[in-house]
């Protein structure tokens, strides 16, 4: 079991691109039942960065969505223009099966074909670093670049490193992505269910970084856990936050009965689909929405398989 934590490291900003959903406080409520896949390119096209967009796989639409969102959120974009120095910001993203899609098209064709049957587009496209780096260049960000895609606890792990490195010295802030897109080889890795396609981001920074700019504190980032269960995992979060949480992000519905009784729980993956690698980041975003609709007290995320991977959470705290 391990822990860390942040004494320093706040949120100032938050974009959300999912299926009947635009802001922080309505990722609780979960999909609407008539809402429909999201339409990125009339996004884009409403935002003024549609160039280029369909040589892109869906978890890179879905991330510049999400990140046009946090960044004028948070003050950092202001005319499709970055208010702060380039390389000041960089860019953590985490998705299990964001490019997916391309790989396994890229296989199949070297299958049943040559590489001249590949398309050049879809080539540079493979890498599993393509949503991370993708944002960076549409935004000319110059800072670290990071892509993280290990599983479960990927999202809260994401959120971690970019607490890191700001309190190590290395950022001054970060652009934090989530994404899972909705396509035939995700959903079959998720047994036929149908997957979050959508994502979320979050602008961290510096508390001193934040105050220098005048950023308006959306909340604060305590702490981080890992452990190898739930109960590991949160044991680790009360050591950081000993108080008891006003509100616990489970990592799914098989989350254990008796745990932190009376503290209400709120199950993501049932609301929106399996979120895999964006869960933590979604989780994190649900509790801005939270801070921003008043709620008062810590916030617990976890995310992870008890069974078979270790647990990951975070404690959130509101900006005051």
């Amino acid at each position: 079991m391990r822990s860390h934590a942040y004494r320093s490291v706040v949120i100032t900003g938050a974009g959300v691109v999912l299926p009947g959903a635009d802001r922080p406080e309505a990722v609780p409520q979960g999909r609407p039942k008539d809402a429909g896949p999201v339409d990125t390119v009339q996004l884009l096209r409403g935002i003024g960065g549609y160039r280029g967009l369909r040589y892109k796989d869906r978890a890179t639409q879905l991330a510049y969505c999400a990140t046009e969102f946090a960044l004028t959120d948070s003050g950092l974009l202001a005319d499709g223009t970055l208010t702060v120095p380039a390389e000041s910001v960089g860019v953590l993203a985490s998705s299990n099966t964001g490019n997916l899609d391309t790989v396994v098209r890229v296989v199949d064709t070297l299958r049943s074909g040559t590489t001249d049957d590949l398309s050049p587009m879809d080539l540079p496209r493979v890498s599993c670093n393509v949503v991370a780096s993708s944002v960076a260049i549409r935004h000319g960000l110059r800072g670290p670049n990071l892509m993280i895609c290990n599983g479960s606890t990927s999202g809260a792990d994401t959120v971690r490193w970019a607490a890191t490195m700001l309190r190590t010295g290395r950022l001054r802030r970060a652009l934090i992505i989530g994404v899972e897109p909705d396509t035939e080889p995700t959903r079959t890795l998720a047994d036929g269910a149908a997957p979050l396609d959508g994502a979320v981001a979050l602008v961290v920074e510096d508390a001193s970084a934040a105050a220098a700019r005048g950023a308006r504190v959306r909340a604060r980032i305590g702490g981080h856990a890992r452990g190898a269960g739930i109960a590991d995992c949160l044991a680790a979060l009360a050591e950081l936050e000993p108080r008891e949480p006003a509100a616990w992000h489970v990592p799914g519905p098989a989350a254990p009965d008796g745990v932190l009784p009376g503290v209400p729980r709120y199950d993501l993956t049932s609301a929106w689909g399996p979120s895999s690698g964006a869960l933590g980041v979604l989780q994190c975003v649900a509790a801005v929405g939270a801070f921003d609709g008043g709620a008062t007290g810590a916030v617990y995320t976890t995310a992870g398989d008890d069974a078979r991977d270790a647990t990951a959470g975070l404690v959130l705290t509101p900006a005051g």
